[in-house]
């Protein structure tokens, strides 16, 4: 039996629909707003898979280009790997419904949203993790929501709720928030230099529109939610822990203040393997149990030393900074590098310069575009002292990556000032804890090194929390280890003006807003401090690019000289190139970009392209040549493709009996330009032209 219910969302309804399509999943429902449809399926395993301590929860989110009416392009006519908006969508679902689902469930479950229809409300992500939860909510899983999301701009300083494709374009703000009815629970997006105020403010806009969503799916689950399926959370042999504890305590809580990270968990294996040759029995393996008990008196420990003691692993306070050092100008033939040290997270960024045939070209939903900006992340084994097949890049890699793009974007000058495709790799050489932000700093000296003009310099801080109950402690410049153990990550980036990116997750199923509050000025403070550390390496872009780097000359032309320049099937632009060596691009505005390995070739370019769309000026003397002989006069091309008349009175100070006498075709003739009509039309004299040439002889 179809079932619905509809709530009305920025002056459009949002349908919620089910017993219709998919009905063989755990929960299915179809959300309808505007032109945007959206299938989201729930299907959790009976039985719970053996020998795991995590969740094995996946969630993907799925475009079919017939969605927004189209067929793929290229050779292969099918989707195939997930494109990068899927991969960030299916996180962006993933992580506000992953902490509220019972600890210790280990069903395998899968959550699928597919696009049905791609309308122009650019609200099928956000969208995606409300459809999510409402399928969960329905469905027998056990899960403790609702949750749901909006996504918040800012146009002209007015909050906008969902703004549209054509919207987005004028926002100063892409805001993305989820949460439950009680608390924000994930914060992504990115801004220009925005204010904590501002933000705090946007967060709480958004909040008020989740607590309605969270209602309207509490109301369709109380018409047509199935029964939860019982779930008791496996219990834990107390007699083990306490003898793990009685065997481990003392020797962990010395373990846990080593500072240096290899070291510090090198000593608790050593206690953990220890432990395990004493309690294992051959006959009943229970390591993995002991690893458990062992584990959490660990974390215990660790969070107990921050909430009492304000002390950490090591050493730090909670607003105490790593040790910060950097390098730039590491690499000799690159065109900008840069190694960035925090504690025990190192990146080496590096920045390549290349032109408008480098740009990346984008086929989505929403139509063809290009990026001239990019930045990729990568998080070899090596990093974490691991071993591990290398493979293409992951969920995560993908993820940190866009966070740091996001971030520099908004200091990075327009291509107007700056016409190169601009290209960021940012690699791990050791991690422990937020190498995301530490991408963000190094690729910052990395632009600066390369001599790009950035606005600013832009820098990153993660953000952690331990929450017992009204016992609150928040972090700055948290470690791998406060990140596995914490209750929150949170990565705020921004230059001194303001915030440019975040991006926020919880363990807790959300927090209050006066923990975000101080986590956001704690952050500022340590954004601010990181800045100086930047500046103290290099204030500011060097005045010239690497030596190794092309060169982009541009120059503006009026649009109705564009097809002259291009010629026809691009006769004249080919030829241009073959002369110089130089790279042409030409957009629609007229903008023309030269790229060329010398300033020579570049100047030879430009003074071919000045040559053809130079008009002609009345009062001017031109060498031209005679195109044409007619009785009445010659007609003469002074520029290409611009031709006058130069009527037979004006041939010579004498009369002239026939054209012939004075010029012939093929002939190079001094010319003046003595009128353009207004149909363009030119005139010239050849008389003037030896006139004004004599007087300039004498």
């Amino acid at each position: 039996m179809i079932k619905t219910v509809a709530i009305e969302l920025r002056g459009k309804e949002l349908n919620l629909e089910t017993g219709k399509m998919a009905r063989q999943a755990d929960g299915s429902v179809v959300a309808r707003y505007g032109d945007t449809v959206l299938l989201a399926t729930a299907v959790s395993s009976k039985t719970p898979r053996e020998g795991i301590d995590f969740f094995p929860l996946t969630i993907d989110y799925l475009e079919k280009t017939y969605a927004a009416g189209k067929i793929p392009g290229g050779f292969f006519k099918r989707e195939g790997r997930p494109t990068e908006k899927e991969v960030l969508t299916s996180r962006l679902i993933d992580r506000p419904h992953r902490p509220l689902f019972p600890k210790g469930y280990s069903c395998e479950t899968q959550g699928i949203v597919n696009v049905l229809s791609y309308g122009d409300e650019n609200i099928a992500d956000v969208l995606g993790i409300t459809t999510m939860s409402a399928a969960l909510h329905i469905s027998d899983i056990p899960f403790d929501g609702p949750v749901a999301a909006v996504r918040i701009g800012r146009i002209d300083g007015a909050f906008v709720i969902n703004p549209d494709l054509r919207e987005v374009e004028q926002c100063d703000l892409n805001l993305v928030v989820a949460g439950t009815e009680v608390a924000v629970a994930m914060v992504e997006g990115s801004a220009q230099e925005m204010s904590e105020a501002d933000l705090l403010e946007a967060i709480d806009l958004a909040h008020a529109e989740i607590k309605k969503l969270c209602g309207v799916q509490n109301e369709f689950r109380e018409k047509v939610g199935k029964p939860k399926r019982s779930f008791t959370v496996p219990a834990k042999d107390e007699d083990l822990k306490n003898k793990v504890k009685e065997l481990s305590l003392e020797k962990i809580t010395e373990a846990i203040v080593i500072p240096d990270k290899l070291r510090r968990q090198t000593a608790l294996d050593d206690i953990l393997k220890e432990i395990v040759k004493q309690l294992n029995k051959e006959d009943n393996d229970i390591a993995k149990d002991i690893a458990a008990a062992f584990n959490d008196i660990e974390k215990n420990l660790v969070r107990d030393m921050i909430l009492t003691r304000n002390v950490r692993a090591d050493g730090r306070t909670p607003e105490q900074i790593r040790p910060i050092s950097a390098e730039v100008g590491l690499l000799p033939r690159t065109h900008g590098s840069a190694l960035f040290v925090r504690g025990e997270t190192q990146c080496l960024a590096v920045v390549t310069l290349g032109t408008t045939d480098d740009e990346q070209r984008i086929d989505s939903l929403e139509g063809e575009t290009s990026k001239s900006f990019m930045l990729h992340y990568n998080f070899p084994p090596f990093s974490v002292g691991e071993v591990k097949p290398l493979r293409s890049p992951g969920r995560r890699e993908i993820g940190h990556g866009i966070l740091a793009e996001r971030s520099i974007r908004a200091i990075m000058p327009s291509k107007t000032d700056f016409p190169y495709t601009v290209r960021i790799v940012s690699d791990t050489l050791e991690s422990n804890g937020s190498s995301s932000m530490a991408s963000v700093c190094g690729g910052t000296l990395a632009l600066m090194d390369a001599g790009v003009p950035i606005k600013s310099p832009v820098a990153g801080i993660a953000m952690g929390l331990i929450k017992e109950g009204d016992r609150v402690v928040v972090l700055t410049d948290i470690l791998g280890l406060e990140d596995h153990l914490g209750d929150m990550d949170f990565k705020v980036t921004g230059t001194e003006n303001g915030i440019a990116a975040f991006q926020m997750d919880t363990k807790i199923g959300g927090i209050s807003r006066a923990i975000m509050e101080k986590a956001l000025e704690q952050a500022r403070q340590g954004r601010l401090f990181i800045l100086n550390k930047i500046k103290e390496t290099m204030a500011e872009p060097r005045k010239e690019l690497a030596s190794h780097a092309p060169r982009i000359y541009t120059m503006q032309i009026k649009q109705d000289k564009i097809r002259e320049v291009i010629g026809t099937g691009g006769k004249v632009i080919r030829g241009i190139i073959e002369k110089t060596g130089v790279k042409i691009n030409i957009d629609d505005s007229g903008l023309i970009s030269i790229a060329a390995s010398d300033g020579e070739a570049a100047q030879k370019a430009i003074d071919i392209i000045n040559g053809i769309i130079a008009e002609a000026e009345i009062g001017k003397i031109y060498l031209g040549k005679v195109k044409k002989v007619m009785d009445f006069g010659a007609f003469v091309e002074i520029l290409p493709g611009t031709e006058g008349l130069c009527h037979i009175s004006q041939l010579s100070d004498k009369r002239v009996a026939n054209v012939t006498d004075e010029v012939n075709e093929g002939d190079e003739i001094l010319v003046k330009v003595l009128e353009i009509d207004k149909m363009g039309k030119i005139r010239l004299s050849r008389k003037e032209a030896m006139k004004e040439q004599e007087n300039k002889d004498k």
